[in-house]
């Protein structure tokens, strides 16, 4: 009989401390946007600033979701673990993107909230279900039956607030008829807004929690449903990728590198694969219909080639052009996609329990997955340093030209490291790459959709000997619209220098590698006169002007038509394209 108070009076605490978690967050939130808004300290140091504004919007959510599930001692213990670890991470970052010119939260890119975020997640379902059976490992149903329940709760959470704030959109627009601006007024003060979302989305969590503990058995079903739909697409993506490597040998790699886009495609089919897989297999308890059991086995076994094809592929775009941010991130992908496909083949061809080993698997992959997380943002595995490194030593050994090296990338895209490189580059003993890098650390703005001339540092001028004339070097693009594609700031094009017109003085024509701007000294100011392009698809012009002399020819005999007064030039169809080189992967 006493058991009731007491229940009401524990969950009446816990509703109350999950506000007060949640407006202390608002009110946070909103002091640190202030902050940065009105440029007032901690804004003003970026490496306090970062990690308060990511540990205030991130860390909360462990409490809000814990509260009444782990023990007050461990839930604490582990919120203190999490903020460190997201500090961290923050802090790396504003390390990395500080700038004189930047503040607050300028340094910070969305990608460190993002993986901020999944590393908390991962984490906190690691912790939580192993914390509630005082092990250090929990039954595998138990991972299962967390993740699925939150992700309701985060989605019903979400939903709420979300509704909250249409609502008081509606009444805004409602009491702004009757001449009423009070409540518009009101919701679009951050003093209002930011407490106001905490608190509502705190209040959301609760009756989540609430509603989820008291319905558990309707959501274990309804989540049930959901999966054993989604597992019966397996047999149909089993088809799909068997299919796929079946046609490898009649048609060969070529097709496949010609995507330039090969490792996120095959990554793509390995996460789609892997998805399906946990979806037919679920908590393991009850094993699925006998044709998805099957078609799990095959699709662990199928992973091995097609896992196998992507580590291939990324080697020879390494190989070929060095590192890049987007290939060291495809390389932490590809380690944990080929370390679910060890597990899962030996869950394929194990005999006795139908996919056991899955379950270890998922596990220590998900432990691999925060430890990735951390490494790529901090400088441990941070892809902007592996990447200038890389290309750097690329430049420095010889294997890409000065001209044709982007030092652009290393003063606006790489952070400090790439900056850092620079201001090294420009000490070189090898004087183009030491002028070239010096005129890039000096740049202001990368290459923008505003007029301001292209790169004239990096172009690259045809024929070998000839110069750009003083006028065309010493233009000011943002006076006048040049009219060509190459007139926008920072652009990296090449020159071809060519008598088109036969005035006995050179045109310069500008090239994108994909068609050629005729510019002529004209008043003064070189403009667009003339345009070129060939009617072949995928030429390069960059590579066309490599491989031989320009040369100028009659042009074919034809006619034009006149249409309601209007000359309308015809342009012949593609014809003697010949083969384009086999592209290499990406």
């Amino acid at each position: 009989m006493d058991d009731a108070p007491t229940q009401n009076t524990t969950n009446r605490t816990t509703a109350f401390t999950r506000l007060g978690i949640g407006l202390a967050q608002g009110i946070a939130m909103f002091l640190l946007q202030k902050a940065d808004e009105s440029k007032a300290w901690p804004a003003t140091q970026p490496m306090l600033y970062a990690p308060l504004l990511v540990c205030a919007l991130m860390v909360p959510m462990i409490p809000l979701a814990a509260l009444s599930a782990m023990r007050r001692r461990a839930l604490i213990a582990w919120s203190l673990i999490a903020a460190a670890l997201a500090a961290i991470l923050a802090v790396h970052a504003a390390w990395t993107g500080a700038a004189p010119e930047r503040y607050g939260a300028g340094p910070l890119s969305p990608p460190l909230f993002i993986a901020v975020a999944a590393l908390l997640f991962i984490a906190h379902h690691l912790v939580q279900p192993a914390e509630a059976v005082r092990k250090p490992v929990a039954p595998y149903d138990h991972y299962f039956d967390l993740v699925g329940t939150n992700a309701v709760r985060l989605f019903l959470s979400l939903a709420f607030t979300g509704a909250f704030w249409l609502l008081l959109f509606l009444a805004g627009a409602l009491f702004k008829l009757i001449g009423v601006n009070a409540i518009q007024k009101l919701i679009g003060e951050t003093a209002f807004a930011f407490p106001a979302t905490g608190l509502m989305f705190a209040a959301a969590v609760h009756m989540a929690v609430q509603l989820t503990e008291a319905r558990a058995g309707l959501v274990r079903g309804v989540r049930t449903v959901a999966l054993v739909l989604l597992a019966w697409l397996l047999p149909l993506m089993v088809v799909i990728a068997a299919g796929f490597l079946a046609s490898l040998p009649f048609t060969g790699l070529a097709p496949l590198w010609g995507t330039k886009a090969a490792a996120a495609l095959l990554l793509s089919a390995a996460a789609a694969l892997i998805i399906l897989i946990n979806a037919a297999y679920q908590d393991g308890i009850e094993p699925p219909h006998l044709i998805l059991r099957w078609a799990a086995r095959l699709a662990g076994l199928l992973l091995i080639p097609i896992v196998i094809l992507t580590g291939y592929a990324l080697h020879l775009r390494i190989d070929q052009y060095g590192l890049t941010p987007d290939r060291v991130l495809a390389c932490a992908y590809l380690v944990v996609a080929a370390g679910f496909t060890v597990g899962y083949t030996l869950a394929a061809l194990k005999p006795g329990v139908w996919m056991k080993p899955l379950e270890p698997t998922n596990l220590i992959m998900a432990a691999i997955s925060v430890l990735l997380l951390i490494a790529l943002f901090t400088p441990i595995a941070d892809p902007a340093r592996l990447s200038v490194n890389s290309q750097v030593k690329r430049l420095e050994a010889g294997k890409v030209a000065p001209d044709k090296f982007d030092f652009q990338f290393l003063r606006f895209e790489s952070g400090r490291y790439g900056r850092n490189a620079l201001e090294r580059l420009v000490k070189s003993g090898n004087p183009d790459i030491a002028e070239r890098a010096d005129k890039a650390r000096l740049l202001t703005a990368k290459a923008s959709a505003t007029p301001g001339g292209p790169d004239i540092a990096v172009m690259q001028v045809y024929p070998s000997g000839k110069t750009l004339p003083d006028s065309f070097r010493n233009q000011d693009w943002t006076k006048n619209d040049s009219g060509s594609v190459c007139g926008y700031a920072g652009m990296r094009c090449s020159a071809l220098m060519l008598d088109v017109d036969g005035d006995g003085v050179d045109e310069v024509l500008l090239t994108n590698g994909a068609m050629l701007d005729v510019m002529k000294l004209t008043g003064g100011q070189w403009l667009k006169v003339a345009d070129a392009s060939s009617s072949c698809e995928g030429v390069d012009l960059d590579a066309a002007l490599k491989s031989g002399p320009a040369q100028l020819v009659e042009p074919e005999a034809r006619r034009d038509l006149m249409l309601g007064g209007q000359r309308l030039i015809l342009r012949p169809a593609a014809k003697g394209c010949g083969v384009a080189p086999t592209p290499s992967p990406r």
